[in-house]
């Protein structure tokens, strides 16, 4: 390893160039990185500064040639080496449009910093990108005109330095003297030495510069031999990164690699750590080479993306992928990534994929109005395949959803009826959506409900006129405030503010009113000559009963179901009277009890046979009755808990009641608050992973 000081000019100056390795992420500074090192360079010079150090490169030298141009492959500093090379491009171009000012040599620039002068091909250039942003940086090397449709960094963070240089914060001169004051180390590796892997894992061990799908895409393609190098990533990684949009490639890639391995595993990753079970995951998975690993990848990419950006040929299809973004269900994607594999490869058929779909749909949208926590629902995707029988594929996903009676429960009609006439529905991120299916469902003309508004038939003001007063009743405050925001109350039309606070009648006849109204979702209101509480409950009645339809119960005959009836001997019931209690420890009870109960309505309280749990989707406290006082288990490691009390215990390998390596007691109901200090971080620790 030869690490040296120096600055660009020295490491770019002479017959070299640096190449961006086809494992390395794009070109991904924003205009942000860009304000910094202008920040530095405005700083230095006029402060005075001798200098200002900027980081690293490191690279790797590929062997020497007796002629030509000397390689390196840099493994980290692209992105500054590239951001100065733009910085350089924008002084070497004003030089260009200004030839009078003789401070700035643009043929100096040009030859020296930007291209190997007496070279041709791609040898002309000093810096070599990666795929799309190489041609995009030779086109600005070379002058040549871009097209205005290509949405590139580099473009954007070009013209924030021309932008910079032409209005003339610092001269020319200046901004050219800084940049050879920015200090940077250039480490060069010994390839028959150095681990290149592990000095890049190294560099960005704390993960704040690369994406977790940067980080995968390191470890996939570093590791192999230059020609299965290219091969995999011509044929296959690239490709597969093309199928993630360019604005949102980095977030959206991240999700996929999280949820593909949600699905390989049945277990949900944490954030921060995609990138080490892709590695394990890697050593243990059923592929042989990095080949078959990448061609897997890519396989489920495509069904990834289809869903994300709403992409298919079928127009059913594609109509199931924009309902499944307007809930954001984001949390069915690993199961449906194995569904969608199962149709690529004929074990279902098409219309049993459309079915599957609906399914999840209705199952997300029938909880969300019954206002159950979502909190479980990441889970219950991530395991759902386990359910799934191939010899009964549509069924057994069936049979699961209609026996849950816990906290994975699909609401059956009643429930989703009793929910969905009282639900505020005006207030929820989906009414555009709950609408929009109100009113298309079967309809052959189907609107476009953007180009409508929502609208309030009993109107919002609190002071009502003397009609719509008289109309509601002596109770209409009460009227008003109940089912205001009902689906009973709400629609859709194209004159809002026209109809405003009038009457109920003259909204009807108005130009553009009720009455001229073709929307199916008016067809009840303009037989209507009042409005009061009873037609708004009759309304939202009928309009519940198209909602089962469109968003369906699973529906299986007793004969289906019974293979799916487990045989359980009956649970034992427990209660709080389970417990060896008394007057003081019932006390210290019920206050810890509530608190806990209060942090979420998630939160479910389980009386066990030996202590109280109280879970998400585990237990993250547990509660044992002593003679007086409780002991309290929390789900989480000793090293974990934060305890500046030192009221915790470490009872790691202990064979205790109840779940986790921390204990507390609470011996008098003064000790709640410190307690639940505690109690909150297993608490918050178990949410965050659903």
């Amino acid at each position: 390893m030869d690490a040296r000081k120096g600055n660009i000019y020295e490491i770019l100056n002479g017959n070299r160039q640096f190449l961006i390795p086809v494992y390395q992420r794009y070109y991904s500074w924003d205009i942000e990185q860009c304000k910094r090192l202008w920040n530095d360079i405005d700083e230095m010079q006029r402060k005075g500064k001798e200098g200002h150090f900027v980081g690293s490169i490191v690279n790797i030298a590929e062997q020497a040639m007796p002629t030509g141009v000397q390689k390196y492959m840099i493994i980290d500093g692209q992105q500054r080496m590239t951001t100065l090379s733009l910085l350089l491009i924008a002084l070497r171009d004003y030089a260009v449009k200004n030839p009078d000012d003789t401070t700035i040599n643009a043929r100096r620039i040009d030859n020296m910093l930007l291209k190997n002068e007496y070279e041709t091909g791609d040898e002309r250039y000093k810096l070599l990108l990666t795929e799309t942003d190489r041609d995009i940086l030779k086109c600005l090397v070379e002058e040549k005109p871009i097209s205005d449709d290509i949405r590139s960094k580099l473009l954007d963070n070009y013209k924030f330095f021309a932008g910079k240089i032409a209005n003339m914060e610092l001269q020319p001169a200046e901004v050219y003297e800084s940049i050879g004051k920015l200090q940077i180390v250039n480490i060069t590796l010994d390839r028959s030495v150095d681990d290149a892997q592990a000095i890049f894992e190294s560099l960005n061990s704390t993960g704040k510069e690369l994406s977790e799908s940067d980080l995968i895409r390191n470890y996939v393609l570093m590791g192999l031999e230059p020609g299965e190098q290219d091969y995999v990533y011509e044929h296959l990684w690239r490709p597969m990164e093309l199928l993630f949009m360019y604005d949102a490639q980095a977030s959206v890639m991240d999700r996929f690699f999280r949820d593909y391995l949600t699905m390989k595993i049945t277990r949900i990753p944490k954030q921060d750590r995609v990138y080490e079970e892709f590695k394990r995951y890697h050593l243990n998975c059923e592929f042989g080479t990095i080949r078959e690993l990448c061609q897997d990848v890519f396989t489920y990419a495509k069904y990834y993306t289809d869903m994300v950006f709403r992409r298919s040929t079928n127009p059913v299809l594609k109509a199931l992928y924009e309902d499944m973004s307007d809930l954001r269900m984001e949390v069915a994607f690993p199961f449906l990534l194995r569904v969608h594999n199962d149709y690529s490869e004929s074990v279902i058929k098409e219309d049993e994929l459309q079915e599957i779909i609906r399914l999840c749909i209705s199952y997300v949208f029938r909880r969300s109005i019954c206002d159950i926590p979502p909190n479980s629902l990441n889970k219950t995707f991530a395991t759902l395949k386990n359910e799934i029988k191939s010899d009964d594929y549509v069924n057994s996903i069936k049979a699961f959803f209609i026996m849950r009676d816990d906290y994975k429960e699909f609401p059956n009609d009643d429930k989703f009826t009793a929910a969905f006439v009282s639900r505020d529905i005006y207030t929820m991120r989906s009414r555009n959506f709950i609408l929009s299916h109100l009113e298309n469902y079967g309809n052959k003309a189907p609107i476009i409900i953007e180009n409508y508004t929502i609208e309030h038939i009993l109107p919002q003001n609190s002071n009502l006129s003397p009609e719509w007063q008289q109309m509601l009743g002596p109770d209409w405050k009460e009227v008003q405030k109940t089912y205001l925001h009902t689906i009973g109350n709400l629609t859709l039309t194209a004159y809002n503010s026209e109809m405003s606070d009038h009457p109920f009648m003259v909204k009807m006849n108005m130009e553009g009113g009720f009455k001229e109204s073709a929307l199916r979702l008016n067809a009840f209101v303009v037989k209507c000559t009042e409005w009061n509480e009873q037609h708004i409950k009759e309304r939202a009645g009928l309009l519940a009963e198209k909602a089962k339809q469109i968003w369906a119960f699973p529906d299986m005959t007793e004969e289906e179901l019974d293979p799916y009836r487990k045989e359980e001997k009956p649970a034992e019931r427990y209660s709080l009277e389970t417990y060896d209690t008394n007057v003081f420890t019932k006390t210290l009870f019920e206050v810890l009890d509530r608190r806990i109960q209060n942090l979420s309505p998630s939160v479910k309280r389980e009386f066990k046979k030996l202590y109280v749990a109280y879970k998400l989707d585990t237990n993250f406290v547990d509660i044992v009755f002593q003679k007086q006082r409780l002991r309290i288990s929390l789900n989480m490691k000793f090293s974990e808990v934060i305890d500046p009390r030192g009221i915790c215990r470490d009872i790691t390998g202990l064979g205790r009641w109840g779940n986790g390596d921390v204990e507390v007691y609470m011996e008098h109901t003064s000790d709640v608050d410190q307690i639940m200090e505690i109690v909150e971080q297993s608490y918050r620790m178990q949410a965050d992973e659903t």
